[in-house]
């Protein structure tokens, strides 16, 4: 984060204190403020993009170069070593020597290898110039997507072009990423909203965040009837509920699984032409014994301009599975977010 100057674990975003320590060395943002200050072509960016390692300001491109090679023999005169970052032809943004995104990826690599955590792949992905840095960590793929800045595009032609791990893309920002993820075979490259069928879906995907999308997914298509009505299909949907299982409503009310689903049932086609959209946030999992998962997301609802959002809890296991490699849900239960609950409680289901 913050142009590689912060690193934050978990989705309560618990600091690297190690990682903030580091870039204290020959840091001190109060010089900084002096020296920028005696700069008026600098205009700062607003409070809420200043950072305890990162000073961030607006420069007009012609410039550029100017302000940063006078600034940086300024800062160097103090006793300070930093870095200045120019990018998206606007911004810049002055940095410890050892910040910047390249040195936090590095620096995470070495503390996971050290764990005995090392990542099976790591995939970079940048569209401006303070992305650079980030294709020259050893041992990583990359992707450009083709909406990138010109500045980093021109630092691919002069830099990395010929690496044969670094992409750059002939598509824009996600589709670049999934472009990428199929050319270096790293993983599924196929959005489940882009699989009509599910049951004739032949990718090899077995996770409890998947799970949880793609039932969300059907349950968007089954209420807007962009899917058959099928008797079979949803006795199917069915076996993968706890025939004990519950649910518990973001108002409180406890139901069983089996109601809800029979609820669903009846639902088929309710959202027709009404715009109704279901999608899935900041989707975690974390194992809790050999066959189970909690999955935690943002679950979001919209019907029109209208839109409501849940922060929910899914227990999933595959003891009670029928078949291999399949889970079974077992609990679900559903919070609303401050202002964002539903007017009428007795529409949300799930």
């Amino acid at each position: 984060m913050s142009v590689g100057t912060e690193i934050a674990y978990g989705e309560s975003m618990v600091p690297d204190y190690d990682w903030e320590q580091f870039l204290d060395h020959n840091w001190d943002r109060d010089i900084v403020n002096q020296e920028t200050a005696k700069f008026p072509q600098l205009i700062p960016q607003s409070d809420k993009n200043q950072r305890p390692h990162k000073v961030s300001f607006f420069l007009e491109k012609a410039e550029s170069l100017e302000v940063i090679k006078a600034l940086s023999e300024c800062l160097e005169k103090r006793g300070l070593d930093v870095k200045i970052i120019y990018s998206n032809g606007t911004a810049l943004d002055v940095l410890p020597k050892g910040a910047g995104k390249g040195q936090a990826l590095a620096y995470l690599l070495k503390k996971f290898k050290a764990d005995g955590r090392v990542p099976l792949n790591t995939l970079v992905c940048g569209d401006s110039g303070n992305d650079a840095e980030l294709f020259i960590v050893p041992e990583v793929y990359g992707v450009m997507v083709s909406n990138a800045q010109e500045e980093l595009l021109q630092w691919h032609a002069e830099n990395v072009k010929g690496n044969p791990h670094i992409l750059r893309s002939t598509e824009r920002c996600a589709s670049g990423i999934v472009q990428a993820i199929e050319k270096f075979t790293l993983g599924p490259n196929v959005s489940p909203r882009d699989i009509r069928d599910f049951r004739k879906c032949r990718v090899n995907i077995f996770s409890p965040g998947h799970e949880v999308v793609k039932f969300y997914l059907f349950y968007e298509r089954w209420r807007c009837a962009e899917v058959e009505k099928s008797d079979q299909l949803m006795q199917s949907l069915k076996s993968s509920f706890y025939l004990l299982g519950t649910f518990v409503h973001p108002s409180g009310i406890e139901q069983p699984l089996n109601k809800c689903m029979d609820m669903m049932e009846r639902l088929y086609g309710d959202k027709l032409g009404k715009k109704y959209r279901v999608w899935l946030d900041w989707v975690s999992a974390a194992q809790i014994d050999l066959n189970s998962w909690l999955v935690k997301f943002d679950k979001w609802e919209s019907t029109g301009e209208t839109r409501q959002c849940c922060l929910t809890t899914v227990l999933l296991t595959t003891k009670q599975a029928e078949e291999p490699e399949a889970f079974t849900w077992m609990h679900i239960h559903q919070t609303w977010l401050d202002g964002l609950e539903a007017k009428d409680q007795t529409t949300w289901f799930f």
